[in-house]
């Protein structure tokens, strides 16, 4: 595949014109609607047939990794049926989004059913996994829930048995974890927790993975990090999940989500505490538009997917700019006199993480979440990577 870069003024019949590649195959690719409007700047997938000469004089050609990779994606049970049969296809592993639990160890199924996730899942060869957070009612990562079941024994009993029922009578294959704002003093009771969990579930046959925070050394303050042990973790579980995204967040200023330089401070601290075959890249699957007050302040982000970015781009004539630092797209438009900033990702800031996945040997990659049908990233995630089904 080659990544192309649209000049300003080009029309997708012009590039056609220049790479032999069809309007029609390119717009598919690209999630480009009819009439088929560009945006300058706007970085397009297109496939071998491109002329060399013609792409390569914007962008190299997509470098082929071709190693065997795990690629995992999250999504809620909710999810439209068409963007998820069109995604299962480009996944190892599916984490169902999410199971909880309450303060006495009793298993919170997802409001809506997840059955027909789990059989199409497999259908495709895709494993299903249990994704069991710490959410509590009001939808938010709870510290006391997490505190509360480690330190009693009979909680913790009940909800492994409460899991490996759910994974048996439903079909899972494997299980997921993701407990946030752990506090300090239940950093090795946590840790202990993930081991005990792992044994029982190993010995069924379930593979359990652990989502940890973005850190970049043992000692990190903050609420996110003091309660997660790398090595602890990487050691007690079978692989872990880098959440390496929400740099740039709701009430951050405006900012890549995931720059390509913090990425790395965490990937290069995890591969000392955690052997690399053992650790998923986190990838986001989303971006963020930032409202601008006339003082150049923030006002607070909505979430925009990665092409309905591109086509808020086209619909504002904005020019889509790159950030050689940060490795990530980004442009501002004006809506109604108020200037808005909007960052995102788009197939060159995947590759640059993709590159990061083959320099360290990383397991693979895992994106938050699927929600959302970004067809050009999960093409171009197919292009680098040899999938491997059950990795």
């Amino acid at each position: 595949m080659y990544i192309y870069i649209v000049r300003p003024g080009e029309t997708l019949g012009r590039i056609s014109e220049m790479t032999g590649v069809s309007e029609e195959t390119a717009a598919y690719i690209n999630q480009i609607s009819w009439p088929y409007g560009l945006a300058a700047g706007q970085a397009l997938l297109l496939p071998a047939e491109a002329a060399p000469e013609a792409a390569a004089e914007r962008e190299r050609p997509c470098q082929k990794l071709w190693r065997p990779a795990a690629i995992k994606g999250y999504a809620y049970p909710f999810i439209d049926s068409g963007i998820f049969r069109q995604t299962l296809p480009y996944l190892t592993s599916l984490c169902v989004f999410s199971y909880g639990f309450t303060e006495d160890g009793r298993l919170i199924p997802p409001k809506t059913d997840d059955r027909w996730m789990i059989g199409e899942a497999k259908a495709n060869s895709v494993r299903p996994e249990l994704t069991l957070t710490s959410l509590n009612e009001q939808d938010q990562f709870d510290n006391l829930l997490i505190h509360a079941l480690l330190h009693d024994e009979e909680r913790k009993e009940r909800l492994i048995f409460a899991l490996l029922n759910e994974m048996k009578e439903k079909g899972y294959e494997g299980l997921d974890l993701d407990f946030e704002y752990v506090q300090a003093e239940d950093r090795d009771a946590y840790t202990r927790f993930v081991a005990r969990l792992t044994e029982r579930m190993n010995v069924e046959g379930y593979p359990v993975s652990v989502a940890l925070a973005p850190k970049t050394s043992d000692d990190q303050r903050g609420i996110l990090y003091e309660g997660i042990d790398y090595a602890g973790l990487g050691a007690a579980a079978n692989s872990v999940f880098l959440m390496t995204y929400e740099w740039g967040y709701r009430g951050s200023p405006p900012m890549a989500v995931a720059p390509l330089p913090e990425v790395r401070r965490v990937v290069e601290y995890a591969v000392t505490r955690i052997p690399p075959e053992k650790i998923d890249l986190g990838i986001p699957n989303y971006g963020y538009d930032w409202p601008l007050f006339s003082s150049g302040e923030a006002a607070e982000a909505r979430t925009v997917g990665n092409i309905e970015a591109v086509h808020q781009a086209v619909e504002t004539g904005a020019e889509i700019l790159w950030s050689d630092t940060a490795q990530s797209p980004h442009y501002r438009y004006e809506r109604e006199g108020k200037k808005h900033e909007v960052w995102f990702e788009d197939v060159r800031s995947m590759r640059a993480k993709f590159s990061l996945v083959q320099e360290y040997g990383l397991r693979g990659a895992g994106y938050w979440q699927i929600m959302r049908l970004f067809r050009p990233g999960w093409i171009l995630s197919a292009d680098t990577f040899r999938i491997v089904r059950g990795g």
